[in-house]
């Protein structure tokens, strides 16, 4: 994977699903991940139901975007830190090593 593919995915992954540009309200991909599977099983059934009762499966797609919702609130999703800074925490650990030797 190239750096600027990782600079992307990384910026994309601390996007709160929400607000990103590629899901609607982000409840498929929020159930995938905590689940641990695609959401596209859980996209295309849903599409495919919403042609036949829309009204049903849009109140159930909203029901399950209060749910997730809710569950992200009370059980928060620890994030790892990327890389990046934890590379740029190391670096200001030596720095300051570095100051106090100097200070001593």
């Amino acid at each position: 994977m190239s750096t600027a593919a990782a600079q992307f995915e990384t910026e994309e992954r601390r996007t709160p699903l929400p607000m990103r540009a590629d899901t609607f309200l982000g409840v498929f991909e929020a159930i995938g991940e905590d689940l641990g599977f695609n959401p596209n099983w859980l996209r295309v059934p849903f599409a495919a139901l919403l042609l036949w009762n829309p009204e049903v499966i849009i109140a159930a797609y909203l029901g399950l975007g209060c749910l997730v919702a809710a569950t992200r609130w009370y059980f928060p999703v620890e994030r790892k830190a990327n890389p990046a800074s934890k590379a740029e925490a190391a670096d200001a650990d030596e720095v300051e090593v570095a100051e106090e030797r100097l200070a001593a």
